[in-house]
């Protein structure tokens, strides 16, 4: 699955905190000046499209709803990030965190001793 724009990003956060919709109720949630109907219908099928909405059939029309939750969506990223930009190195992950100082030595005491208990639960 390919990174989203913001604008499509937009659309998955209403989605996510709203639920099904269709474009329509899409629409009432977006501030002055809104997008035009047929854009934010195009956005929404790009999204589908690359597999991140699904929809119902009403009809004539669609309520849409995401099949991709926030938190997989975040994840993916992460690992997205990791393989492109830091050489696929978790170890320089960290190290970037320490070195930006977005990490201090108690957390990464702490993500240590979870790496540990993790370990240990996978032991027969």
């Amino acid at each position: 699955m390919k990174k989203l724009t913001n604008k499509e990003l937009e659309v998955m956060q209403l989605l996510w905190k709203h639920g099904p919709m269709f474009v329509r109720e899409l629409l009432e949630h977006y501030e002055e000046p809104r997008p035009h109907f047929n854009t934010l219908s195009t956005i929404v099928r790009r999204l589908e499209y690359g597999g991140y909405v699904g929809h119902k059939k009403y009809g004539t029309t669609f309520q849409y709803n995401a099949l991709i939750t926030e938190e997989e969506y975040a994840k993916r990223n992460i690992f997205r990030l990791v393989d492109d930009y830091i050489e696929n190195s978790y170890k320089g992950l960290v190290s970037t965190f320490l070195r930006e100082e977005k990490l201090s030595v108690d957390e990464l005491r702490e993500l240590i001793s979870q790496v540990e208990a993790y370990q240990k639960s996978k032991q027969p």
